[in-house]
Formats: C-alpha cells, structure tokens, sequence
C-alpha cells in the first residue's frame, strides 16, 4: 500500500501474476485484514488484505487480468474502526486451532505417558520409572526438544498406524536436544543429546527406526559435538521388525554403535543403566566415558536368549552382569540406589564438564596437617587428605569398587574442576597393581580428553612385586600408565604425602618429578630408587648375613633404615631439587591454586583418539 495526496490508499501488486478472484465491490467497507482479492502465480496464490480499515473507491483489475508488478489493483480511503462493524472480515482468531495443528497434537500427544496409562502404570509396579520422566528430571525445565517422537516399530505389514501408536510410540526410544544444570555455573545449561532407551515398548529391544533415531541424532551431535546421554536398558536387536526385512536382513550394517564410539574424546558421554541391560543396549556404555549404574541393574554383551542360543544354559536376567560384580570388577563407575539418583549424579558429574563454580567453601587448611601419621609405618586414610584438600562437597568418586589401591575422583579446587588420582596406603601400603595402574591409566586419558587439570596425591612404596602378580600381565598394565602419563596434555600437580619410591611414583608423577607443572612435598615425605627397607636388605645383605644373633642383626637393621630415611627425607630431596618444595600441609591448596592460574584456561587435548574402554 502508499498512502496518496488526498488520503486515498492506493494498493498495488508486488509482482506480475493472474487475477484469480475479487472479494469486494466499490462502495463496501472493509476492516483491517479483510481479504481483497487473490492472485495466482506458478501454482501459488497471493492473498491482497486491506492493511487499514476503509471504503472501496474503485477497482481496477477483474477476475482473469494478467497483472504486472506495481500495477494498481484497488483505492482505499480510510475510515475509523468503528464505522466497519458488521464489515467483511476474513482474518483468522488467534485462539482457533488449524486442522493440521490439531491432527500434530494429538499425533505428538499419543506417544506421552498421558496416553498410556497401563503401560506407565505397569512400569512404576517395578519401581522404576518410565523414560520421558528421567528425562524431565535431567534436562532444565522446557529445553527438550525431541527428535523422531512420530516414529513406530518397522511392522506396517501387520498392524496399522493407529496400533503401531499404541504399541510403539518414538519405536522405543525418546531421542533429542536439551540443556542440563541452568544456573548452576551463572548462566544457561549446557546443550546434550539425550537418548532414553523405552523399555515399556517391546522390552527396549532396538527395532529399524529404533536405530534410524540414534544415527540422526549422532549425525547432528558429530556436526558440533556436545555431551551425550543415554539411558541404556533392553535386551538388543529386535527380530520382528518384518517392514525391514526387504532393507536389511541381519542389521549388521547400521552404523549407530560406531557412531557413537567416534564421539569418544571429543565430548563427554554418559551412560546411565537401570533394569536390565543387554547386547546391543549395552554395546552403548561399553564405550560410554562412564557407566552410573543402579543397584537394580544386570548388564551384560549376552543376555538370556543369547547364552542359552549359544548351547551354554538357561540362566535368568538376574544371574547376569549383577550390579555387585560390574561394580567390584570396574564396568561401573558410579553405584547407585536408584534411576532418581543415577540421574542426579549424571548432573553432577556433567557439571564438571561444564565449568568454574562461582560458590565453593574450602575446608579448614589446618586439617591436612593432622592427616599422615607421625609413624611412618602407620597406615592412614587416604580419602580424609582428598576431603581436605577439594572443595568442600565437590568430591565425585569414579570405580570406587575397584583397583582398591588407586582411588580416582573428580573435585573441585576454590570451583574450578580438577581430576585426582591418589595411592591407597590401606591397600597393599599403596603398592601400585594392575587394576590401580589400569584404574589410573583411564582416567589420566579420560581428563586429558576433556580438559580437566590432574591433582596426584603420591604415597606408594612403588609397584607390586612377586612372581604372582606377574602372571597378572604386570608389565602391560603397568605400561599403560606411563604410557597415559606421557601423553598427558592438561596440566598435572603431584603432591607427595608420604612414599615417593621408584618406578611408582615416578608414574604418579606422569614419569618423572620434572614432569609436572610442580612436584612438592609434605614434610612428611620421603624418596628413594626403591623401599627403604628392601634397599637395606639387598644393600647390607652381607653385613646383616654375618650377624648371628637376631636381636643384633635386627637392630643394625633399624639402624641402617633409620640412615636411609635420614638421607630420603623430602627436604633432603628438595635441597637437590627432587622437589620443587617442601610445604606446610596447610599451604596445599594455595599451591594448586597458583598452578591453576598459571594454566589459565584448560582446553581439551583435541588430538585423542579416544578414551579407552578400559
């Protein structure tokens, strides 16, 4: 429209077309949106709508002109609202709801836990919870936004639409985008893709669409990688999918599981399983960075139908991959009660991933003083030095139930994440074993992948030692950390408590003191090549060999360590510049701080491959 001189509104087309219809005559009052006249152009027509309330003074085209761009159609002159009641009007009321919204709607609305009462019903007698509500208590209020939820089991041949709906909504699987911990870190939540395995549709068995699903949504996550999260349960391919017979017959081409696998150590990913949770299911946290597990969880490559196919016996889901046993052997990282507090420690671990917190509270510095014994043979709890040194409460503890001998957390230092790897000196005195050597291994490769500066807190006579333990592939394992130590890209702080002996600590250090962005001690520490006792025994093996008597030969012997020790002390070491100091225990977190300024801004290594399985 453009207003004329004399107030007359002169409308005019905005490109050649036809005249397909004139809705109004000279002489009629229309209001504002009132429907003018329509043209038609390549198939699609172009609704002309007053902009104004006014009279129709002429009108210059008819049904059927071929029209150019500018050219005049209709003169307006504007009238006050008032004077158009009764006038025609063809504008649509915002509340009414359009055919194909509605039909969206009650498409979308058929696949909630609304619309399935019984089955919803029948999952809470289990006491778990349905997918889309573990869902709803991850993601931050109204950030979901779904992907495939329209899709059904691959069975047209057999049932209808309206059936697949109710037997297979989203194929069994709730896929999409959402954030997650908004306001935790002062800002908006961190985006994640969300899988959540259904297990109320077909036992969570994964169907042709099932599959479809997952692939589309890793494709949008490997354009830009985010965290992902799947809850994982079910007992794996499903053999009715009759639709994909004529596409696929054994499925082994669908790239979903190498998919995911790619996205290892380019963002975190997180399983969660509940229930039961076989083959293909658990093929997912196989490669997952960590497996938060709830006690009720059997997970396993092979479930029942697979062993028993296999000609290796009947056994029931239970009797597969308990929780007890994935937990004490390091498949699980996180133990939990339940799927409420298996997705609250996916927030939590998440959030480490996701930034500083502005809020922290430190513990009383003092308390470190007071952790190692003045008795250098007395044992002492390691996890009390972790709690009074991190932040308080921002301590995550990663396969607690396994490789005793190494502990493994995530923490916080004044709200800036961190990872620490500390000996166990109430396990085998500390002495570095295969399962700790792989525990640590992981989890070096795990904070190198994703950024997190490493905190080692060293107290270890070295490596286990003995015939036995060689059979346990010693030499491997011990590589793999050294290996995972020598790779480490993010800065690593090692602070020795008490035993910094030989190749072990040498490892906790990332393989030598010099490694580290500092290598410090508490006063309490003490350094050497090997123990101080085996030292002396191989040492003064002659000497103590040509003592007769016991009580003699045993306190020459004492003597003889005591000398070692003297000369081992962490001060003695520091005057060599072993140590780059010697500091009060209470000064410990002031020393990680200024190694995290130094640092700056951590960024994940980029160049991993991946994150081993193991």
């Amino acid at each position: 429209m453009d207003d004329t001189p004399n107030d007359i509104v002169t409308i005019r087309s905005n490109s050649a077309a036809i005249v397909s219809s004139v809705e109004v005559a000279a002489g009629k009052i229309v209001s504002a949106d009132a429907l003018l006249l329509t043209t038609e152009l390549m198939k699609m027509r172009q609704e002309i709508r007053a902009e104004q309330a006014g009279r129709v003074l002429a009108i210059h085209v008819s049904e059927g002109d071929a029209i150019e761009e500018g050219a005049m159609l209709i003169e307006l002159q504007p009238v006050a609202a008032e004077e158009t009641d009764g006038a025609q009007s063809t504008a649509t009321k915002s509340a009414d709801i359009r055919a194909d919204l509605q039909q969206t709607r009650i498409a979308n609305d058929a696949t909630l836990d609304e619309a399935r009462a019984d089955a919803v019903a029948k999952r809470h007698a289990t006491g778990m919870r349905t997918a889309r509500e573990n869902i709803d208590d991850l993601v931050d209020e109204d950030s979901f936004i779904e992907y495939g939820g329209l899709a059904t089991a691959a069975q047209r041949r057999k049932f209808s639409d309206e059936e697949l709906t109710a037997k297979s909504p989203a194929d069994g699987i709730v896929t999409g985008i959402g954030t997650i911990n908004a306001g935790m870190f002062g800002k908006e939540g961190s985006s994640c893709a969300i899988l959540a395995v259904d297990y109320t549709v077909m036992a969570g068995t994964q169907g042709y669409f099932h599959h479809k699903k997952i692939d589309r949504l890793l494709d949008v996550v490997h354009e830009n990688p985010i965290p992902t999260i799947i809850f994982a349960e079910g007992g794996g391919g499903r053999p009715n999918d009759v639709d994909a017979f004529d596409i696929s017959f054994s499925g082994l081409d669908v790239p979903s599981f190498y998919r995911f696998a790619q996205l290892s150590g380019k963002a975190p990913l997180i399983a969660v399983v509940a229930g039961r949770c076989f083959a293909g299911n658990a093929a997912f946290p196989a490669v997952a960075d960590v497996i938060i597990a709830t006690k009720n969880a059997n997970l396993g490559m092979g479930g029942p139908a697979m062993i028993e196919g296999g000609g290796l016996g009947t056994y029931t889901p239970e009797e597969i991959g308990p929780s007890d046993v994935q937990s004490a052997n390091g498949v699980i990282d996180i133990l939990v009660e339940d799927e409420a507090d298996a997705t609250a420690a996916a927030k939590t671990y998440l959030g480490y991933f996701q930034g500083s917190l502005k809020d922290w509270k430190a513990p009383e510095p003092d308390t470190c003083r007071r952790i190692v014994p003045e008795d250098r043979q007395l044992a002492y709890d390691m996890r009390k030095a972790i709690a009074a040194i991190a932040d308080s409460d921002s301590i995550l503890e990663l396969r607690s139930g396994f490789g005793t001998g190494m502990i493994t957390a995530l923490v916080r230092v004044e709200g800036r994440p961190c990872g620490l790897v500390a000996n166990n000196p109430m396990h085998l005195g500390g002495a570095i074993d295969p399962e700790a050597a792989d525990k640590a291994a992981r989890f070096l490769q795990l904070c190198d992948a994703h950024g997190l500066p490493v905190i080692s807190l060293c107290d270890t006579p070295g490596f286990m030692v003995g015939p036995d333990i060689e059979t346990r592939a010693q030499v491997r394992h011990i590589g793999r950390l050294f290996l995972a130590g020598a790779q480490l890209s993010v800065p690593l702080f090692t602070i020795v408590l008490r035993k910094g002996y030989g190749l072990g600590a040498q490892a906790m250090a990332g393989g030598s003191f010099h490694r580290p962005s500092f290598t410090v001690s508490w006063p309490s520490g003490e350094v050497g090549a090997m123990g101080l006792e085996g030292a002396v025994r191989l040492g003064a093996r002659k000497e103590l060999e040509a003592i007769a008597d016991h009580e003699e030969r045993e306190t020459l012997f004492k003597k003889l360590v005591a000398k070692a020790y003297e000369k081992g002390r962490a001060i003695n070491a520091a005057r060599k510049v072993e140590f780059d100091a010697v500091i009060d225990p209470a000064e410990t977190r002031k020393w990680l701080v200024a190694g995290l300024n130094a640092a700056g801004q951590v960024k994940p290594s980029g160049g991993r491959r991946f994150v081993d399985a193991w």
